[in-house]
């Protein structure tokens, strides 16, 4: 973790700030040498390596105050847990494991007691549930939480599962249920107080899984044609598959792996809504040879594998209803500058 030298005075308490977090991301068991780790923290900057025959991934991401979590809804240990598993779920999609993470983190004075050593112990929590480890960083004040996640992964050398492979004629799949998040992103703004985070409906949206073991089980048995995973929504990350492929999707609307939804007074919900629109998710989607699906399981572990439709070599993307009738699927899902 290094300072941040932009501001002429040091930020108040940053050494403590500092300190708390080396503690808190840098356990004395970590044997760094066997990871790969040459330096971690403690110096200017980190050194690793991936293992022979391996590869480097690379990825980063933002987790902002006001746009992907509300101060007074968002309980901290969720926001860290959160930082580090959306990040590291763009690793899952290639078929790659995360090895370690920078963490970039701008927060008020007010924000480094009570809510810091929460917020690092849930980013603690996902570190050694993903292993992926913390080598370093930076810290600033600012009046808002802005925090950046950069992960290092590797995989096998040449077996990167990229969004452009798929052919017409390919199954698409995905994993677990689509739209949980989205059920449980709604309910939490519409609660008229903190919520509980142990409500079932609220444990995807606050404490996601990026699907590890999915993403490199298709990549070792080379069975995924083409993946990416579902972190803006089914209607829009098909179409960027598809776009990147260079072909089209027919979806069948009764595959579609839904969450049950509660009956709810305040909110009324749409269960093919939110799984085509909602985001957050972090399953997997991916295409896979037809003479290959016979081996795609219906699940891995307890996460379902869902064939949902087709790759077309028209550049559209349908959505088939129980008559047989179909219509194009528009792109509502997340989009920051939408």
């Amino acid at each position: 973790m290094t300072r941040n030298r932009a501001h002429q005075k040091p930020v108040p308490g940053e050494e403590r700030v500092l300190q708390l977090m080396r503690r808190a991301l840098n356990p004395r068991s970590l044997k760094t040498a066997a990871l790969g780790f040459r330096v971690a923290i403690g110096d200017d900057a980190a050194i690793w390596q991936p293992g022979p025959g391996y590869q480097t991934v690379l990825t980063c991401d933002w987790f902002l105050q006001g746009t992907h979590f509300l101060s007074d809804r968002h309980p901290p240990d969720a926001v860290g847990w959160k930082c580090l598993a959306r990040a590291v779920s763009d690793l899952a999609a290639m078929g790659a494991q995360p090895r370690c993470f920078l963490l970039s983190l701008a927060l008020p004075t007010s924000r480094t007691g009570a809510w810091l050593k929460e917020f690092l112990s849930g980013l603690r929590a996902a570190s050694q549930k993903l292993r992926c480890h913390a080598v370093g960083g930076d810290t600033t004040r600012r009046d808002d939480v802005l925090i950046n996640i950069t992960v290092v992964g590797e995989c096998r050398r040449g077996r990167a599962v990229l969004r452009s492979g798929a052919q017409p004629g390919d199954a698409i799949f995905v994993s677990g249920r689509l739209g949980e998040a989205e059920y449980g992103r709604q309910l939490l703004r519409a609660a008229s107080r903190h919520p509980n985070a142990r409500d079932t409906r609220l444990r995807k949206h606050l404490y996601p899984e990026p699907r590890l073991a999915v993403g490199a089980w298709l990549a070792k048995n080379r069975l995924a044609t083409a993946m990416m995973d579902l972190s803006d929504g089914l209607s829009s990350d098909l179409a960027k598959l598809c776009e990147a492929s260079r072909v089209g999707a027919s979806i069948n609307k009764l595959a579609l792996p839904h969450v049950n939804i509660e009956e709810e007074r305040a909110i009324k919900f749409d269960a093919t809504d939110l799984a085509l629109h909602g985001g957050d998710d972090y399953e997997l989607l991916f295409t896979v040879a037809k003479k290959n699906v016979t081996r795609i399981p219906k699940a891995l572990g307890r996460v379902a594998l869902t064939p949902i439709g087709e790759i077309t070599s028209q550049q559209r993307v349908v959505l088939v209803d129980q008559r047989g009738a179909s219509r194009l699927i528009q792109d509502k899902g997340w989009d920051p500058f939408r």
